[in-house]
């Protein structure tokens, strides 16, 4: 780090914290009520330094309240959180220096242009013009957007201004990144863009991420540890293979079927077999199967063709963060705007429509 990046040096007290603790962030039973609602209900969890820690579950679960929370942007109603050391809000204003967040809603201007946006944002934390000017270049080059120095914000695709968003969350050079649905709303190739640039990040900076997701393969793929969180609590928490060993056991097979005739009766046959837990369908052909132990495969082709029924394709899966989710709550993750806690907006603040 060269002398004009001094302004991010740690506090004394913090480098002490970090050499005796491996743990960044860590929550006990942190809560927020909303009324009658319990939107996060005494969550606890702790993440070490430079890990990628996924909460998934549905919107509505509690994952943005949680992360509105540790970016000391909303006090909890009980229990307590601190990152780097610091309390979220005891001691706020040291934990902020620590932070970047990447919100659900872009956080840009319209109207100016992407350096500009860059700009504005840097010097709200008094980042040096010098060092400011060179970062912005930087942080461009990387999402590959340095040729859109001098265009408008307003007229960037989504995937464009959702990795504006990400990079104006680095300009700080965080410890600390909070990444809320990133991914929320793009194409494909945006989508994976971005993915690629949250494991950069945290593979060459060595930056803690906490990303919440409803997106099973995008938890997947990127968490080092993963928290289900359903109804405010969280109901799992393991590495991703751990997980997937709560559905498969040592002697779970999960078989995708597709059966060119599928009727009623042939999957009230395969449900009555002993070795089958449970099954899902999913068009007018395919079905999905979990069953338990070695025979199974071969019980679950003999119980369809004693039916006369027509195998188009038989494959023998790895079970899926979806099947760790069904197994655990008992229904798919969804997205439903209708379950999302309304935030109160003072009339004052209230957002204006954006310029097409």
């Amino acid at each position: 780090m060269c002398a004009s990046d001094s302004w991010m040096f740690l506090t004394k007290t913090q480098l002490v914290y970090n050499l005796v603790n491996d743990v960044m962030i860590e929550t006990r039973n942190l809560t927020k009520k909303f009324s009658k609602l319990t939107a996060v209900d005494h969550v606890s969890f702790s993440v070490k330094k430079g890990e990628i820690f996924g909460l998934l579950g549905p919107n509505g679960a509690g994952k943005t309240t949680t992360i509105r929370m540790l970016a000391t942007l909303t006090k909890p109603t009980e229990g307590s959180a601190a990152i780097g050391g610091f309390d979220v809000v005891k001691r706020d204003n040291e934990v902020r220096k620590l932070l970047g967040l990447v919100s659900e809603k872009i956080i840009m201007y319209d109207r100016l242009t992407a350096r500009e946006n860059l700009w504005f944002f840097g010097r709200l934390y008094d980042i040096p013009e010098e060092v400011l000017k060179k970062r912005i270049d930087e942080l461009l080059g990387l999402v590959q957007l340095i040729n859109w120095k001098s265009s408008q914000v307003g007229t960037f695709s989504s995937g464009m201004r959702q990795r504006m968003n990400v990079i104006r969350a680095l300009l700080n050079m965080p410890e600390v990144l909070l990444l809320d649905e990133p991914t929320l709303g793009l194409d494909p190739q945006s989508s994976v863009e971005v993915r690629e640039f949250v494991k950069k990040i945290n593979r060459e900076n060595k930056t803690t991420i906490i990303l919440t997701t409803h997106m099973m393969v995008e938890a997947d793929m990127l968490c080092d540890r993963i928290g289900i969180i359903d109804h405010g609590k969280i109901v799992a928490l393991d590495t991703s293979s751990n997980l997937k060993k709560l559905v498969s056991g040592v002697n779970t097979t999960v078989i995708e079927l597709e059966i060119a005739n599928l009727t009623t009766k042939i999957i009230s046959l395969i449900q009555s077999q002993e070795c089958v837990s449970s099954i899902s369908q999913s068009g007018s052909t395919h079905i999905k199967v979990h069953a338990s132990g070695d025979e199974a495969f071969d019980t679950i082709i003999d119980t369809i063709r004693t039916e006369k029924g027509k195998i188009v394709s038989a494959k023998n899966l790895e079970p899926t963060l979806e099947d760790v989710f069904l197994q655990i709550t008992g229904h798919e993750v969804r997205d439903k705007a209708d379950q999302k806690v309304p935030m109160r907006t003072h009339r004052r603040f209230q957002l204006k429509s954006r310029v097409r």
